[in-house]
């Protein structure tokens, strides 16, 4: 008997079920509890009894093996995510753009429901793997699926998963023998939230009509260059702005955005809802544009300044941020990855930050550290207060506690007449950023821990003790414990600070992320247009990245300023000496043993090491037989012929690290070219001198 009033939602990744589950409750949730799962990520139990929402027909076959008795399954229809469909207005008419997804079938549902949608100025092309893409195509749209989106293509617009159509609501009621009684609230509640959409922009259409007159002579004497988009279709632009763009009123207005404005980079800037600054070349001229969205109508503002003129102004309104304490910058859709482990760990960071518990951010140089507290108070409830941070490296011991806790008029020597708020007292209402945490003397960490349990201070030389409401996120690139052992740091603070937990993950862990992260580097810059060889990022997978993210955008960086053209090579990639050293010891796992190298010895392991180890003497045959054969030996052929030779395959990552050690030792020699790694006389020897596996 199928379970009442319940239905289990089955989605592929996790942001489709978040996204669907968010629907469902919406719609059906107050009379029918719904239970939710990822086939990637969450632990899929035997299922019995009940009725089964699947995201797909392709999940199908993934979760048959947890279908048991009376189960029940309907497959979902899905439609584009009408929420973001008005980025797609901001496309130039008639543009080719690329429609990505998982299977075919899912494309052609997509693009009907786009059709269905109004969204007819488009040339939709389906994405095929099989075939030749276009080069031509510079535009992609896709439902999430940014992993699948061909590297040529230069805009990608995310859209979000897709959701759950009308019919597949109608179908979940009639299961639960509900449809005569819900249909009719589910159907208000359906349509209210398509009708939402038609009201934004019918009434954004509206009010720009009535305003244009009075905005004319208002924007035309600002010092800036104005431009106001409703619809992708530009409604307002001053003399200052016409003067940059190198055009005429009557060349833009009521004209859509697309069709007068032909630089690519600036298009992707309007349609990227994530980004609300950039510094574009427009016009050999280097243009600070700032855009934001007016409610309740949507309209799009961009505001354009030159670089010199914008400085001074961002230096006031910082200075003025500065007094008041809202200095977070970063959001969680800022943090750039796709890795799983860097995934999973904005998850955990997004879930941090709904409590109001203290949070400890451990991670090495260049991780981001700031970037996850900045982006863990945006997500929290105290987004509307300030954020503020201090950095302990930075600042010299004699300032530590007067910039914390504050002063009293009088309380030493240069103090400011009528004292001075610290920081606790200046992020009241909000966060602050304690970064460093490991830099701070003892004698500091006794006063931060009377704080962080009695949520109160006392300033320097003051009698009264003031509460305070505020957030600590702290931060540390050092082993808190190890420096508990010597003495210090108070393991009491430890505990304190330590309440709410999170590692971030190394960038020599998540390499397949360093693509995404050199083209993000890039746009930052505004220099989108330049292209990357491919090799390029081969090369820079091969680094271990010690100065992790922060090292990588000094290296882009570098690479730019010495580039000759459009295009960063092979040539442009710094010297070695450029890149942060290796640690002296490092550990590597090989088969059942573990070796300990150091880096600055003379011998990581003996010949007998050598011999007595499985793994070393394959790579060291597989070398020999291939050489013998004139192949060249790469580190993917070498790795997929480990599975005809073990049980278990070795990785290009191990074997990497296994070619390192032996090439240390001079058993062989790494090249590039057709030839590969090379065997060298004295690998031949240990190999004469070894039984045949």
């Amino acid at each position: 008997m199928m379970k009442q009033n319940k239905i289990v939602l089955v989605a592929g990744s996790i942001e489709t079920k978040e996204a669907l589950s968010e629907q469902l409750h919406e719609l059906i949730g107050d009379f029918i509890q719904v239970e939710s799962y990822a086939v990637d990520d969450d632990f899929l139990p035997l299922f019995t009894d009940q009725l089964i929402l699947l995201s797909s027909n392709q999940i199908k076959r993934e979760i048959n093996e947890h279908l048991g008795e009376n189960c029940s399954i309907i497959i979902a229809k899905r439609i584009i995510n009408f929420s973001s469909i008005e980025t797609l207005f901001l496309i130039p008419e008639g543009e080719n753009v690329l429609y990505v997804n998982d299977f075919p079938e899912t494309v052609e549902e997509a693009l009907a429901s786009v059709d269905k949608f109004g969204v007819q100025h488009l040339n939709f092309i389906p994405y095929d793997p099989s075939k030749l893409l276009d080069l031509k195509i510079k535009i992609a749209v896709t439902p999430g699926e940014l992993d699948l989106v061909p590297d040529t293509i230069e805009t990608v617009i995310n859209l979000g998963p897709r959701l759950i159509d009308m019919s597949t609501m109608i179908t979940i009621l009639t299961r639960f023998s509900i449809l005569e009684a819900k249909l009719e609230a589910v159907s208000d509640r359906y349509l209210q939230t398509i009708t939402r959409l038609s009201q934004k922009l019918r009434l954004a259409t509206s009010e720009a009509n009535r305003s244009t007159d009075h905005l004319k002579t208002v924007v035309d004497g600002v010092d800036g260059g104005i431009l106001a988009i409703k619809q992708g279709n530009v409604t307002v632009i001053n003399e200052v702005a016409e003067k940059i763009l190198g055009l005429r009123r009557g060349q833009a207005l009521n004209r859509r955005v697309g069709q007068f404005i032909k630089d690519h980079e600036l298009l992707y800037f309007i349609s990227n809802a994530d980004r609300a600054d950039d510094l574009i070349n427009i016009r050999d001229q280097e243009i600070l544009v700032h855009k934001f969205l007016i409610e309740p109508d949507q309209t799009i503002v961009l505001t354009l300044k030159n670089v010199s003129e914008e400085r001074k102004v961002e230096q006031s309104i910082r200075r003025d941020l500065k007094k008041k304490g809202h200095l977070a910058k970063y959001t969680f859709k800022q943090i750039v990855g796709e890795h799983q482990e860097l995934k999973a760990t904005k998850v955990t960071a997004s879930k941090l930050a709904k409590t109001d518990l203290t949070v400890l951010i451990e991670g090495e140089s260049g991780t981001g550290k700031e970037l996850f507290a900045s982006s863990i108070h945006m997500a929290s409830n105290r987004s509307k207060g300030p954020f503020l941070a201090i950095n302990f490296s930075a600042l010299p011991e004699d300032l530590v506690e007067s910039e914390l806790f504050g002063y009293e008029e009088g309380a030493f020597t240069g103090a400011k007449k009528g004292g001075k708020k610290g920081l606790f007292e200046q992020a009241n209402g909000g966060t602050i950023f304690l970064d460093e945490i490991g830099d701070i003397s003892l004698k500091v960490q006794a006063r931060l821990l009377r704080v962080l349990q009695e949520r109160e201070l006392l300033r320097i030389g003051g009698e009264h003790i003031i509460p305070i409401d505020v957030r600590v996120v702290a931060a540390t690139n050092k082993n808190l414990l190890n420096l508990i052992d010597a003495g210090e740091f108070r393991e009491d603070l430890y505990h304190r600070l330590k309440v709410l937990y999170l590692h971030l993950p190394e960038l020599r862990n998540r390499y397949s992320d360093i693509s995404l992260l050199v083209r993000h580097f890039l746009h930052e810059q505004g220099l989108g247009h330049v292209k990357v060889e491919k090799e390029v990022i081969d090369i820079l997978k091969e680094y271990p990245w010690y100065g992790n993210v922060r090292e990588l955008k000094n290296t882009i960086d570098y690479m730019l300023a010495v580039s000759e053209d459009s295009c960063l090579t092979v040539d442009d990639i710094p010297e070695e000496r450029f890149f942060q050293r290796k640690p002296v010891i490092v550990k590597e796992r090989l088969g059942n043993q573990e070796i300990e190298r150091n880096t600055q010895s003379e011998k990581s392991f003996t010949k007998e090491e050598l011999q007595a180890n499985p793994e070393l003497l394959f790579i060291l045959r597989t070398l020999q037989g291939l050489q013998q054969k004139g192949e060249g030996a790469s580190r993917k052929k070498v790795a997929d012929l480990s599975k005809l030779h073990f049980q278990y395959e070795l990785t290009e990552q191990q074997v990497r690290h296994r070619l390192e050690l032996l090439e240390e030792e001079g058993y062989i020699k790494k090249r590039r070219g057709r030839f590969g790694t090379r065997i060298m006389p004295k690998g031949e020897a240990v190999l004469r001198s070894t039984p045949s596996l």
